[in-house]
């Protein structure tokens, strides 16, 4: 099949390159002409684990090709995926879909026959329904289906997640050449079929909605158990075992149960948002999504003062060195990752800030300018007060850290992810402080 995927950023390009990885033949269109130059060079424009290599195995099997031409991309094409960038608007939260409304008329311009327009990108309920109405009023001569296909790929796990999926989410019409579409759909995905992944063909808003609710829900459960975390250091409980003993309900499951400094990165800050404006278009409101939200933003700042709190409620003068910067490991994704309230309020505090991430001090200096930047933790440590890991970055976990206390001021460890057992870290010479421990 020929599919073009308009928009090369993280969903677009793994998307293509799992794509073409089928079998299929797939064109990549983005307006950035730098970044595809870049990618023609086999430069990715984003950190992810064998993304590269996927990209120049298909690139050099003739199967993945780049351009900024969208007009000579579209031509043909049996399936037209739009992958576009949809933020959240600023003022109401709700996703701008600016781009993704250009792309459709650009679409719209060029088709030259039948094909199916799938929305890739998470859109509100609704947009597949605008999608539609600009495609038959600008090209009613052309028979176009529109279909959701929202992705559930997990940054730093992407590519297992696309060719092993738990599900595969279609949502078309009965009416408008919806029988058509699910054809197409299920030769797009037929690869797949061997490892008996489950297509759920559901309506169009459906579909657009199950991608906003699963994100919402285990946003849900994070913002849960970082509550019970803080519940367990006010009654001595340990939240590691608490996350276990209810983990193992087959009810419950244990996955985002690991207590932390909060939610960020691309999807769950922008989802529950987007979520929350659509329930108040609709005047139905989601209480508990609310209140998910809220009390994310403030986790994140209750660990600034958790680190304060370490030293001795005052960080003025004093050098923290912040290990992880990005919103998880494996990803050089900076987009509202707890490091960046955490390490203001130390600026707040007074305190100079060092700071260590394998992937992401690049993106991070554009977004934290007034901190040091190191070329490893044993340099962020070298001379700190306290160190705090706030990214578990599979480096950390094996920290020298007797080496790291010696080249620290005071051995003062904050650590967010509780990556460490505290009487090991206490043996090395650490005072030692966790989440629900």
């Amino acid at each position: 099949m020929k599919i073009t995927m308009i928009g090369s950023g993280y969903v677009g390009l793994v998307s293509g390159a799992c794509f073409s990885d089928f079998g299929h033949d797939v064109v990549c269109v983005d307006k950035d002409e730098s970044k595809i130059a870049a990618l023609h060079a086999g430069r990715m424009p984003i950190y992810e684990p064998g993304l590269e290599q996927l990209v120049a195995s298909n690139v050099a099997a003739g199967r993945l090709t780049f351009t900024t031409d969208l007009a000579g991309a579209v031509a043909g094409a049996d399936a037209i995926f739009i992958a576009v960038g949809t933020p959240s608007r600023r003022g109401d939260g709700h996703a701008d879909l600016t781009y993704v409304f250009e792309a459709t008329r650009e679409i719209a311009a060029a088709v030259t026959g039948p094909t199916v327009v799938v929305t890739k990108s998470t859109v509100p309920v609704g947009t597949g329904d605008r999608v539609e109405e600009i495609l038959r009023e600008e090209r009613p001569d052309v028979e176009i289906a529109v279909v959701s296909n929202p992705e559930f790929l997990r940054e730093g796990a992407a590519i297992g997640d696309f060719k092993r999926p738990d599900r595969i989410v279609i949502g078309t019409e009965d009416a408008n050449d919806g029988a058509r579409a699910q054809q197409v759909m299920r030769d797009v995905y037929r690869p797949l079929y061997l490892n008996e992944s489950p297509i759920l063909f559901v309506g169009r808003r459906t579909s657009e909605l199950i991608k906003y609710a699963a994100n919402a829900f285990l946003a849900t459960k994070i913002t849960f158990i970082n509550e019970i975390a803080d519940l367990c250091e006010a009654v001595g409980a340990n939240v590691q075992d608490v996350s276990r003993g209810i983990g193992l309900d087959n009810r419950i499951g244990a996955k985002f149960l690991h207590a932390g400094p909060g939610y960020g990165g691309s999807c769950f800050p922008k989802d529950t948002l987007a979520l929350l404006k659509t329930a108040e278009d609709f005047e139905s409101p989601v209480r508990i999504v609310e209140a998910v939200v809220s009390v994310n933003d403030t986790r994140k700042r209750a660990m600034g003062r958790k680190i304060i709190k370490a030293l001795n409620e005052d960080v003025k003068g004093k050098t923290v060195a912040i290990l992880g910067l990005t919103f998880k490991p494996n990803t050089d994704d900076m987009r509202d990752a707890p490091s960046l309230a955490i390490v203001q309020s130390l600026l707040d505090g007074g305190a100079s800030v060092r700071g260590y991430d394998p992937e992401g001090m690049d993106a991070a200096k554009a977004m934290m300018p007034d901190i040091t930047y190191c070329s490893s933790p044993y340099e962020a440590a070298t001379g700190a007060d306290a160190v705090a890991i706030v990214t578990e970055w599979d480096i950390f976990r094996a920290l020298d850290l007797k080496r790291l206390a010696g080249v620290m001021v005071a051995p003062v460890m904050i650590d967010l992810r509780n990556v460490y057992r505290p009487g090991d870290v206490e043996k090395a010479g650490f005072a030692y402080s966790s989440v629900g421990r």
